[in-house]
């Protein structure tokens, strides 16, 4: 059933083309409107400057655009995109030493950001009533009875006086979007905003790979977790590095950190890289091809734009991806948060009659139950650090209390997931969007597992290894249960 002639979204990055697919099936037309000249292939553009960094996609943002885009991962795959196990696949280095490669119910697509928003651009070209504009600049919107009961959007102001009418209108704009001060001047309130910045900066370079591995690299992914050493170290020691794989056999080279310095030129990046703690990271990097130059991103902070708190949201406009909810990157919550709104935007269009406020409530009030989950495991984590700042910094007593737990918590519950399935299966869930921490820490099986291992580990009687000297090469050996024995993975 049409639930309208036209509707509007503004932006084309992933966020946006999400919402477009799930707006087809209910207007006459669709219209995104993107600001950027988008390029045919998979290459970079200027209004997505993070797109020059990793980007993981996790599982339920890949079962989000899997149903708004039929044959989606299908595509990706075939383009390039690589579908991988990170815990057979990646070089794991948490805690003291490295982890063991070891079967386990998660599996990820490795692929680049432009990649991925390509091959999104194919798939909504395909949908017949849905029509991308480039190089366009909106100015504002229409809106009639501003900030009342019946207050509403009725249409779109574009540069050259331009305008469009339109019967739902989706801000897929970004972090930056302006339609908060849009409504405000048209007579909405003040916008209640959720902030959290905990200072994170990352820097990336991308490297072609050599046309033969060598010998030693079973791994196709390397990632180094922060030391949670207290005593003397370099810095490169607190930061979170990735050697990521992407389509054609290239790699992202990535430091982060939160509240340090970051190296932001050829040679200091280097530099950096042979201070992390495994020589495993520059080795890397010394075998490979640099084709890019250092990407820095400083523009990383916690934000939640509180629309589900109007007494009175304005009908016919809603909020997909970074333009309500934006993360810190690190946690890669973004495509798959922003997916997943698509989604639930396309399951309340499916149950409509007509565009009403009814409709407004209802999906900002069930949006606000989707985006919760990943707020509060990016707060879990950041809301420790001495450095960050925003509405959400917790008290002194409180930060000293996640400073101390949350590392060797995440450490304790990945160890445990590497030898207990429950713990494995519920982990994954959570890792991926698809169940809360609080839900996985309140069922009383996993927390009956999780006591057994700490009893296990307290007695030194761990079923599998861990803890493997980061100066030396991570350990190839496969400690999946096989006839209760370890086998050695053919490579």
């Amino acid at each position: 059933m049409k639930l309208g002639k036209t509707a509007v979204v503004l932006g084309g990055s992933a966020a946006g083309l999400c919402a477009a697919g799930a707006l087809a099936p209910y207007f006459g037309q669709v219209v995104v409107l993107e600001r950027d000249v988008l390029p045919a292939e998979a290459e970079h553009r200027r209004g997505v400057p993070q797109s020059k960094h990793p980007h993981f996609l996790l599982n339920s943002g890949r079962r989000a655009i899997g149903e708004l885009f039929l044959g989606f991962e299908d595509d990706l795959v075939a383009a390039g995109g690589l579908h991988l196990m990170p815990s057979m696949d990646a070089a794991y280095l948490d805690g003291e030493g490295w982890s063991v490669r070891k079967r386990s119910a998660m599996t990820m697509i490795y692929s680049s950001r432009v990649l991925i928003e390509r091959v999104l651009r194919d798939k909504v070209r395909e949908l017949a009533n849905v029509h991308i504009r480039e190089g366009v600049t909106v100015n504002g919107l229409t809106v009639r009875g501003g900030g009342t009961r019946d207050g509403e959007v009725t249409g779109i102001d574009l540069s050259g006086d331009e305008h469009l009418d339109a019967d739902l209108v989706v801000d897929a704009m970004g972090r930056g979007s302006s339609v908060g001060g849009w409504l405000r001047a048209a007579g909405w309130p003040e916008l209640e905003t959720q902030t959290l910045d905990a200072k994170v900066t990352y820097t990336s370079r991308w490297y072609e790979l050599p046309a033969q591995r060598p010998p030693s690299w079973w791994w196709r992914h390397i990632v180094v977790m922060p030391s949670q050493d207290k005593g003397e170290h370099p810095a490169e020691h607190e930061f979170l590095v990735n050697f990521f794989p992407i389509e054609g056999n290239r790699a992202i080279a990535c430091m982060g950190s939160w509240g340090l310095d970051m190296p932001h030129t050829d040679d200091t990046f280097a530099e950096s890289a042979r201070r992390v703690r495994t020589p495993l990271f520059a080795d890397a990097i010394d075998r490979c091809t640099p084709i890019s130059e250092v990407h820095l991103t400083r523009s990383t902070g916690n934000t939640w734009r509180r629309y589900d708190r109007w007494a009175t949201p304005p009908r016919g406009l809603v909020f997909v991806g970074d333009s309500i909810c934006a993360f810190n990157p690190f946690y890669a919550q973004g495509i798959s948060s922003a997916s997943s709104s698509a989604l639930l935007l396309r399951e309340h269009l499916s149950r409509a009659d007509h565009l009403d406020a009814t409709f407004t409530s209802r999906f900002l009030g069930a949006q606000r139950k989707l985006l919760g989950v990943p707020w509060r495991l990016a707060m879990a984590r950041d809301q420790g650090y001495a450095c960050a700042v925003g509405t959400e910094k917790p008290p002194e007593w409180r930060r000293r209390i996640l400073a101390a737990v949350s590392d060797p918590a995440f450490s304790f519950i990945v160890g445990a997931a590497r030898e207990d399935a429950v713990i494995d299966e519920h982990f994954t869930k959570v890792f991926n969007l698809d169940e809360s921490l609080g839900d996985m820490l309140g069922n009383p099986r996993v927390l009956a597992r999780l006591l057994r291992y700490g009893i296990r580990a307290a007695l030194g009687r761990r079923l599998v290894p861990f803890g493997f000297d980061p100066q030396a090469e991570p350990p190839a050996t496969d400690y999946s249960p096989a006839g209760g024995s370890a086998q050695v993975a053919a490579r």
